[in-house]
């Protein structure tokens, strides 16, 4: 039951996630960039997940134990991935029209540093990974291997958009990268 739940709420988010990127401002990334940066890493990226989730559903291999029972442990996924979620939406909202994939660049950016962004400078990648943990600790804990590869995608799109950031804000940039952590609060 609580896997059916997480999975319409996965659909509900991305479905959400992709609608609201109507009226962000225009990407002025160069083409040329995002496909020898962008492109082959997300390919790359989810043909992993795609295979491993195929050969976890045919029991190609056998992976016992992974399916956690303690109501406590699933019960504190399902709130991990709820908070996760919230936090990913209120970082999206709060970015606003500067919203966009990442590591690109938006024409007239403006950096924001409110809202999670105060905790935070890479708010939307720390509640999606904080949701795919939930999950994991909710359904089963193959989701981890997952959250490996999204997580080490993540750190490398955030540096990549640190350099981006530093460029488009030299004055102010740095000051706030000093006093906000990257991805985890108070930790990374």
């Amino acid at each position: 039951m609580v896997s059916k739940i997480i999975l319409a709420c996965w659909v509900i988010f991305w479905v959400y996630w992709f609608a609201s990127a109507v009226g962000t401002k225009k990407d002025i990334t160069r083409m040329r960039q995002r496909l020898e940066r962008e492109v082959p890493i997300r390919f790359g990226l989810l043909i992993v997940i795609v295979i491993f989730v195929k050969l976890s559903a045919t029991n190609a291999y056998s992976f016992h134990n992974t399916h956690l029972t303690n109501p406590y442990v699933v019960g504190g996924g399902f709130v991990a991935f709820i908070l996760g979620l919230l936090f990913a939406i209120w970082a999206r909202r709060n970015l606003g029209e500067n919203w966009g994939m990442p590591m690109t660049v938006k024409q007239s950016p403006e950096l924001v540093t409110s809202g999670p962004y105060r905790f935070v400078r890479h708010p939307i990648y720390s509640g999606i990974l904080l949701a795919m943990l939930g999950t994991a600790f909710a359904t089963t804990l193959i989701g981890l291997f997952i959250l490996a590869i999204v997580g080490t995608y993540f750190i490398y799109s955030a540096l990549v958009e640190e350099k981006i950031m530093l460029a488009a804000f030299p004055k102010t940039y740095p000051a706030y990268k000093q006093k906000t952590k990257m991805i985890i609060p108070f930790i990374l």
